[in-house]
């Protein structure tokens, strides 16, 4: 099985739920357990032969660019230019001409052990959703950032994704949580990129018409697009993991990630 090398990061948005944190920062710098959210993100993609990242900035770009080239010179940036008025899907498609090759996606508000990003690379998806099973756990506590809003999944009669994204099914039905990690084979990045190009022509000048679940296209997430090629035929396969990640959405998860990264040092710095 080839090696995927590149990752592209979403990194476009400030992170207001995060409060004073992001004032001078992009929230993939607000810092965990001694490293920067971005930082443990690298140091598992990394582990697995990721070497090539892309970025997809917005928000301070030019004090994100600064601190990733200390560690990845040989990133590449890209502008969201409106992440003020758009949301995670315009902001992938800023990074069209990079998906031309097998890629990992990831937001930059989650953090994740070398295990999970083991677990992506292991698997043989040409579209591939990492999917917590054990997601109701995380929830215990997290009262400003409730289970309703998570990008929950479920499968179809043959073990493939059939439903996901916030609001996607009711909590109680979900079979696990897409943590924002998706794998794209070279077959499966051509069938993203293409589909990215078809609904771009399609919502040309109507970006405040809804498109899947999102009342706006402007507005959408990148779960509408994985929704948008299930409802097309297009197969996409979960990636089950049990915990080992974190979103940090808020200061509630942002103080709750520091404890599990303190209290569990090993599994989160060794393979």
């Amino acid at each position: 099985m080839t090696t995927i090398r590149r990752a592209i990061l979403i990194a476009a948005g400030r992170g207001r739920r995060l409060g004073a944190h992001t004032d001078e920062v992009p929230k993939c710098m607000v810092e965990i357990g001694g490293k920067p959210i971005l930082g443990w993100v690298w140091d598992a993609l990394s582990s697995v032969g990721v070497d090539e990242l892309v970025v997809i900035r917005g928000y301070r770009g030019d004090v994100l660019e600064q601190f990733v080239r200390s560690f990845v010179p040989s990133a590449v940036f890209v502008d969201n230019h409106e992440w003020q008025t758009n949301n995670v899907l315009l902001s992938l498609a800023c990074a069209r001409p990079y998906l031309d090759r097998a890629t990992y996606l990831t937001y930059s508000d989650i953090v994740f052990t070398r295990a999970v990003a083991a677990a992506a690379a292991a698997s043989p998806a040409e579209i591939g959703l990492i999917i917590d099973r054990d997601f109701r756990s995380i929830y215990g506590g997290r009262t400003e950032h409730p289970l309703e809003e998570g990008e929950v999944a479920d499968l179809l009669p043959d073990g493939t994704v059939a439903r996901v994204g916030k609001k996607a099914l009711p909590p109680a039905d979900a079979v696990g949580e897409f943590i924002g990690l998706t794998r794209l084979g070279q077959r499966g990045v051509n069938v993203a990129a293409r589909t990215l190009d078809q609904i771009a022509v399609r919502y040309a000048g109507r970006e405040d018409e809804p498109f899947q679940r999102a009342a706006r296209y402007r507005n959408a997430y990148l779960t509408d697009l994985w929704q948008e090629l299930i409802d097309t035929g297009i197969q996409i396969d979960p990636i089950f993991i049990d915990g080992q990640w974190r979103e940090i959405d808020t200061g509630q998860d942002l103080e709750r990630a520091r404890q599990l990264l303190e209290s569990r040092p090993k599994e989160w710095t060794l393979p």
